[in-house]
């Protein structure tokens, strides 16, 4: 395709083209080519409605739709040229067909402007991308309810502050991140549905008089309806601003079970074995096995984030309807969408092929006086203390096995009777790290049998 010096769709208005600064900060199509296919897919609907309309003639339609089959072929075989003297993918797609089809491509753009163009395209792409994420975190959902099942019983150290506070079951743990995710994923359907209105057809900014059918081309390209507002269609950019806080907030999850399996698979803990798949080595320490997908996917919420608040900052002066600062929408968000599928692809993978250590699990969730709290509560239950009395006892009593440099079930009953002397042989029947979960019953509780309720309930809806 030849490059033009001077641009075409602005007619007899500029004599000549804008020179190499303006056509370099005016241009996007270095980054906008990848809604090449929402584009065609735009096009091609409005072509078809255009012709049921009576706007232009089947024959014109017919032409226009082949042609652009065969301009979406060349892009996709990476034979297609663009310039950046067309400035964007509309432009350089819309300059191509003309030199496939000739006249009947000017009659493309009868009924609408680039304004609604690029908001259908990037709504379609951003749709799309929404789809891939819902993909993205059903398979890490279901990786995780496998590692809860088969882990629903195994023993570990529930932690706040990141210190031993009570045990809880790797099941337990592991269904607390398919809750999350589970947000993650009802807030991308969410998205997808607010976001699915047709803004093709609001042309500039007013809307047309040309007898067009708006709810035709919605329904042609997958939208529940068309835009209501003609303004509103062209100026809204709220679908990408959602999908970057939904991303931004499902990064922030990633991140802290990130940031877990990298503490997780230390020699210190030793909780988790990371597959070779998803660590590296060390170029001087042979010994050295790292967490790098983890400690990468980590690092994604800066970007994503970053995005979010780019783009926020982007629109929060614009008043309606178009302008040019909106070019900026999608670096962001295509740098975004990047990563958080790349971050989802990568957690899903270290999740299917992680090995839980069920012995240093268990001997964890031992240690750090963690049935302390089972400890107050038989003491309210069974001798009916007030509950900061059994907590003043408990204190007391983890004080004593502190000092003797043992843990709460080592205590022997002298000991637990020289602070309370009501303290019966039945109070270490809630010592161990077994009776302790399996005591936790209430709805939503750490007992196996409580996390394999949420599991079944959970692969019920996945």
């Amino acid at each position: 395709m030849t490059d033009q010096s001077s641009n075409q769709m602005w007619g007899g208005r500029f004599a000549a083209g804008p020179d190499a600064i303006m056509e370099a900060i005016n241009a996007s199509i270095g980054f906008d080519q990848r809604m090449a296919a929402q584009d065609i897919a735009g096009s091609r609907a409005h072509a078809a409605m255009l012709a049921a309309t009576g706007v232009i003639s089947d024959s014109d339609a017919q032409a226009i739709r082949e042609g652009l089959l065969t301009v979406l072929s060349e892009i996709q075989s990476g034979t297609f040229q663009f310039s950046t003297a067309l400035e964007d993918i509309h432009m350089n797609v819309e300059a191509r067909l003309k030199e496939i089809i000739g006249e009947p491509a000017g009659r493309l753009h009868t009924g609408r402007s680039r304004n609604d163009q690029v908001a259908t395209d990037f709504k379609l792409w951003v749709r799309d991308q929404l789809d891939a994420a819902e993909n993205g975190l059903l398979a890490l959902i279901r990786a995780l309810l496998a590692q809860a099942e088969a882990g629903a019983e195994w023993v570990m150290p529930g932690f706040t502050h990141l210190q031993a506070a009570q045990p809880v079951t790797w099941g337990h743990h592991m269904m607390a991140y398919v809750e999350m995710f589970g947000r993650d994923l009802s807030r991308v359907r969410d998205a997808r549905t607010r976001m699915n209105e047709s803004p093709l057809g609001a042309a500039a900014l007013a809307g047309t008089s040309f007898p067009i059918d708006r709810q035709m081309t919605a329904e042609a390209l997958g939208f529940d309806r068309p835009a209501a507002n003609s303004l509103d269609a062209v100026s809204d950019r709220d679908f990408a601003l959602e999908f970057l806080s939904t991303a931004s907030i499902c990064a922030v999850h990633l991140s802290r079970f990130a940031e877990e399996l990298v503490i997780w698979s230390s020699a210190q803990f030793r909780f988790v074995t990371l597959s070779d798949r998803f660590s590296t080595g060390s170029s001087i320490m042979p010994q050295k096995k790292n967490p790098d997908a983890a400690e990468l996917i980590r690092a994604k919420v800066g970007r994503i984030y970053g995005a979010n608040t780019a783009l926020m900052m982007v629109m929060k002066g614009l008043p309606l309807a178009y302008s040019k600062d909106m070019q900026e929408d999608k670096e962001q968000v295509f740098d975004a969408a990047d990563n958080w599928m790349l971050a989802l692809a990568a957690m899903e993978g270290m999740v299917k092929d992680m090995t839980a250590n069920r012995e240093s699990l268990a001997a964890a969730a031992g240690s750090g006086f963690s049935t302390a709290t089972d400890l107050a509560d038989w003491l309210v239950r069974v001798l009916g203390l007030p509950f900061r009395d059994a907590h003043h006892v408990t204190g007391s009593l983890v004080a004593l096995a502190e000092g003797k440099g043992c843990d709460l079930p080592d205590l022997t009953l002298v000991d637990m009777q020289s602070v309370h002397a009501d303290i019966t042989e039945n109070v270490f029947s809630v010592l161990t790290v077994d009776n302790s979960v399996n005591s936790r019953q209430s709805y939503g509780g750490t007992a196996p049998d409580q996390v394999r309720a949420q599991i079944e309930r959970w692969k019920a809806m996945v």
